[in-house]
């Protein structure tokens, strides 16, 4: 990895030490170009006519995203955000009154509010999953749950917002091709910092950010689908002209690939800097990705465990670039608004984000901390000696 290259196309990255990849990651200036390029182009000719001039911009993008993910474009839907995209894929599903929905005890805020949205409007009855000892979902008793309640659907976020927790999806989705069960995979925190192959995981639905590890504008992302949904006809709830045809008084007809997924008015212009984002990742390489991040997101658990009265939340068997820690006196807050004004870019997050994980662990707040492959040790080393001066201060 070149990192003096990649911190080259990082304009900022020698400004400030941003460790808030896991909230916005700092875009590659390619990726800025390229949205403004388009928007400049919209300036000039509108934005109708800037769509058809880069049309062909446009179908690269989808098969750059493609290629990250090692699939077809056919199969990516360009959504606004991971959980516009997540809420169009579940949606799809035809729920009845007595539909069981598996998830897990460590799945994203908007996700749990969403399940128990269809548990009091439809009756869908929504289940947790246990953990295991070592921390993660217990695939055995996922095996176990899908045998005796046959859900409709298994949801899961791949990392949580909440914990450097990296789920074992491949087991699961194995577990869901023995019992033909529909895998929705919540991958907006892992897609751009580890290699992800929705096929391989044995998921019907994926959906991704743009902001985050991928490096891509805010207000862009994906939802991948799997053939299997397309040739089953699911639909969202609520298809447009986009993502379907008017062909008779009462008929409709959806469209063939994943654009089904898709509405009709969108900022092209970020879907072209989502491509750039997806193209950038890919020649960095996704190993190379994960090795660095592991390597940075170790050493910040190992500083953080060093200062007194710190401690490190991440539990499981497989841990990645998203580093929670608390203080057992001192607000994540005040440790965050004391790091950004060191230039130190950071994030906290309190209980409402992850009610059972932190209930569990005892904490009311947390510090998150998330390092990205253009970060550096000596970065990682500044960020411990702050945040141990502000906890002696304190």
């Amino acid at each position: 990895m070149d990192l003096d290259r990649i911190r080259a196309d990082t304009p900022s990255a020698d400004r400030h030490v941003h460790l808030n990849n896991a909230g916005a990651a700092l875009q590659p200036a390619r990726v800025v170009d390229a949205v403004v390029e388009h928007l400049r182009l919209e300036q000039e000719i509108g934005g109708y006519e800037a769509h058809d001039a880069a049309r062909d911009r446009i179908q690269r993008a989808y098969e750059q995203v493609a290629t990250l993910l090692g699939t077809n474009a056919s199969q990516i839907a360009m959504v606004e955000h991971a959980t516009a995209g997540f809420v169009a894929a579940l949606s799809s599903i035809p729920f009845s009154a007595g539909d069981v929905i598996l998830t897990t005890r460590h799945d994203y805020t908007s996700n749990q509010i969403q399940y128990l949205e269809l548990a009091e409007r439809f009756g869908v009855e929504v289940l947790r999953a246990p953990d295991a000892p070592e921390g993660g979902v217990d695939v055995g008793a996922v095996r176990d749950l899908l045998h005796r309640k046959r859900p409709r659907v298994v949801s899961m976020s791949h990392v949580p917002t909440n914990s450097g927790l990296v789920q074992d999806v491949e087991a699961i989705g194995a577990a869901c091709r023995e019992r033909d069960t529909l895998f929705l995979v919540d991958a907006c925190q892992s897609v751009g910092q580890m290699p992800v192959d929705p096929e391989g995981i044995g998921a019907d639905f994926l959906s991704v950010t743009g902001r985050k590890f991928m490096r891509g504008p805010r207000g862009s992302g994906f939802l991948w689908v799997s053939e299997r949904v397309l040739d089953e006809g699911l639909t969202p709830l609520f298809v447009d002209l986009r993502g379907a045809d008017w062909i008779a008084d009462d008929l409709t007809q959806p469209a063939p690939d994943a654009r089904r997924f898709e509405t009709w008015e969108f900022a092209w212009a970020l879907v072209i800097g989502l491509g750039e984002a997806a193209g950038y990742a890919t020649e960095v390489g996704l190993e190379a990705i994960e090795a660095r991040v592991t390597t940075l997101s170790a050493r910040l658990r190992k500083g953080i465990a060093e200062i007194d009265g710190m401690r490190v939340l991440d539990r499981g068997p497989r841990l990645c670039g998203i580093v929670t820690a608390s203080h057992a006196s001192i607000p994540a807050g005040d440790l965050r608004d004391g790091l950004r004004e060191a230039g130190v870019h950071t994030s906290w997050l309190s209980r409402e984000s992850a009610v059972i994980d932190f209930d569990e662990k005892g904490v009311e707040t947390a510090l998150r901390i998330s390092p990205h492959y253009y970060n550096t040790e000596v970065e990682i080393d500044r960020a411990m000696e702050i945040l141990a001066a502000l906890v002696s201060d304190a």
